[in-house]
């Protein structure tokens, strides 16, 4: 969902071209689309978006030069992938870039109501607007 938000929010940082990947730290979903909910929060909510699971790998840190995750052990995932302290400096939690977070991470709603989706769709919201005004 936060790949879905921010792919349509950088185009507010026009004419700078920024393409934005989705990864997950495990296997476990490699090559399938979105899940049903979070493809259905982003729509209703007005975002145009195409999701193919694909896992994170040292190599990443070659093609990014800003990785965003959810929480905190993503972020540890991620980290022990690093080779150098340039690709640790690479590495954010999403929800750092909200100064109104009661948290910094970003909750998994899988499992849970169609609502759950709907209130990480705002937390990512906040977090993206963050993110855009420091890139900015």
């Amino acid at each position: 969902m936060a790949a879905a938000v921010l792919a349509n929010r950088v185009q507010e940082l026009a004419p700078r071209q920024i393409q934005v990947l989705s990864s997950g730290t495990s296997s476990w979903h490699v090559g399938e689309g979105a899940h049903q909910l979070s493809q259905q929060t982003w729509q209703a909510a007005g975002y145009l978006h195409h999701h193919q699971a694909r896992q994170f790998s040292e190599s990443s840190f070659k093609e990014v030069d800003l990785i965003l995750v959810m929480d905190r052990q993503n972020y540890a995932d991620v980290c022990a992938l690093a080779q150098a302290e340039a690709d640790l400096a690479k590495v954010a939690l999403l929800r750092s870039f909200d100064p109104h977070a009661d948290s910094d991470e970003v909750p998994d709603p899988w499992g849970n109501p169609i609502s759950a989706y709907e209130q990480v769709l705002a937390m990512v919201e906040r977090a993206v607007t963050g993110l855009l005004a420091t890139l900015k």
